[in-house]
């Protein structure tokens, strides 16, 4: 039977891949809370070191693993799904994927730093793991999407799986996306997230042979790009790493779920509809970017009961958003 090797815990957000001498133009553009601190460049500098130091521990720790495959939790943002159809999961059973073209008025992010593929890039899928995966989690409770091909090919797939594949892989491990609703009401809820974790753990469990298979969480901690009032919530994210330290995954899901947006911040007002919001109900817990720590849960979830390793936690004002990186490792 395949054997779990380690699960890894990233962010992905622009602050992870944007030249950090730059952040502060993003700040400039962003309607941020009056009263969030401002850093200055040298700041700024010191914690984009931070990151990338970060980046650079899981990648070595992922290849001390000697993974075979790496399976990806992360949530699509309108590139391969859109309000015609959002699946709740889906999982890419196809042999590959690729990474998309810069979009049009975002030039600040097409200068990135870091380790970075060429946009237009190709990754390899792990089509037999997949299939089983998906088979496994039906099998538990879970009818997630499949897409056999990437439905909107230039869009490339979603860009927390790819920054997974840049920063931590070879660019040639196979992967298999798992892509979640996490930022688009209404999503499933943190508990469902860490049942959908389990079932994965099951699912990997049983996929016969002894494949090596190690699991990513791609996203969060908290953050609410581009809205008004926006804030970073050091309490909430460190009250996550608390318990993901622990491997209380289960406890991840609570506090998140049992989250209650307080009626002044409106950094988390998503009633009314936009091109990212849908204006219908959220089913409880934080809001927009911050429910990317449900990816986090799951992975969590996969490898429940085993002390995580944080690597290190950067608090990103310009942005504003919690960078986490940690790690369970079974060598």
């Amino acid at each position: 039977m395949a054997k779990l090797v380690g699960t890894f815990f990233h962010s992905h957000g622009g602050t992870t891949s944007l030249d950090p001498a730059r952040w502060e133009e993003v700040r400039a553009n962003r309607p941020i809370r009056s009263d969030v601190q401002i850093d200055d460049q040298e700041t700024n500098l010191a914690k984009g070191a931070r990151i990338h130091d970060s980046f650079r521990v899981l990648g070595e720790k992922l290849t001390e693993v000697k993974a075979d495959v790496l399976v990806v939790f992360s949530d699509d943002q309108l590139e391969c799904f859109d309000f015609n159809n959002y699946p709740a999961f889906a999982i890419l059973v196809g042999d590959r994927f690729r990474k998309g073209w810069p979009h049009p008025g975002r030039e600040i992010y097409q200068n990135r730093v870091g380790r970075n593929a060429e946009g237009g890039a190709w990754f390899n899928g792990h089509r037999e793991l997949a299939v089983s995966l998906r088979s496994g989690v039906m099998l538990r409770g879970f009818d997630p999407a499949f897409c056999m091909d990437m439905p909107k090919e230039d869009r490339g797939l979603a860009g927390g799986v790819v920054r997974t594949a840049e920063e931590l892989t070879d660019f040639t491990l196979p992967i298999v996306p798992t892509m979640m609703n996490l930022y688009f009401a209404p999503q499933p809820t943190a508990m469902r997230c860490y049942q959908f974790g389990k079932a994965v753990r099951e699912a990997i469990g049983a996929f016969p042979g002894d494949r090596r298979v190690a699991v990513a969480a791609s996203g969060g901690l908290w953050h609410t790009p581009g809205m008004p009032g926006a804030w970073l919530n050091t309490e909430f994210d460190e009250k996550i790493l608390e318990m993901l330290k622990m491997g209380d995954a289960k406890g991840m899901a609570e506090y998140f779920d049992n989250y209650v947006i307080p009626d002044d911040d409106t950094s988390q007002d998503t009633s009314w509809r936009a091109r990212a919001i849908t204006g219908m109900p959220s089913p409880g817990g934080p809001a927009l970017g911050t429910r990317e720590t449900c990816a986090r849960v799951a992975a969590a979830a996969v490898s429940e009961g085993r002390p995580t390793t944080i690597v290190d936690y950067v608090p990103v004002l310009a942005s504003p958003a919690g960078n986490a990186f940690a790690y369970w490792e079974d060598l």
